[in-house]
């Protein structure tokens, strides 16, 4: 298994510069398989989903669509994978961010009853709790 940084994917789905994006879909087309797949950590998940809104303006429906990629792709593993399809169904459903439904999930898993939060609009979300 080989680890993937945030650059390579966001390289690889944003098809942004030329040279780098090439090389990405080379690796992640070509030289990753089910034998040798690539590893994206929750933390690399996340990086990407926020470069893709902040940075590329990435509509929800963008992000939903390429995270079921990644997780749907026989090269790649994705740490906690179950976790992150939960995730992104509340993403898809909710008004959450990406980072805010997977921080919602893996605190549910752990067994917390809530998460607090001094964020606003992450304390809508029926998993948080606003600090006051």
């Amino acid at each position: 298994m080989i680890g993937l940084d945030t650059n390579i994917v966001v390289r690889y789905l944003a098809q942004d510069d030329r040279a780098q994006s090439a090389v990405a879909t080379r690796l992640l087309e070509r030289e990753l398989t089910a034998e040798t797949p690539g590893y994206i950590c929750l933390v690399t998940l996340a990086e990407v989903v926020w470069v893709m809104t902040s940075l590329y303006s990435a509509d929800r429906n963008a992000v939903v669509r390429a995270v079921e990629g990644l997780l749907s792709a026989a090269q790649l593993r994705i740490q906690n994978a179950e976790a992150v399809w939960l995730a992104l169904q509340d993403y898809r459903d909710s008004t959450a961010d990406f980072s805010d439904a997977l921080i919602a999930t893996l605190g549910k898993g752990a067994g917390c009853e809530h998460t607090l939060t001094f964020d606003r609009a992450a304390a809508r979300h029926p998993a948080f709790t606003l600090l006051k």
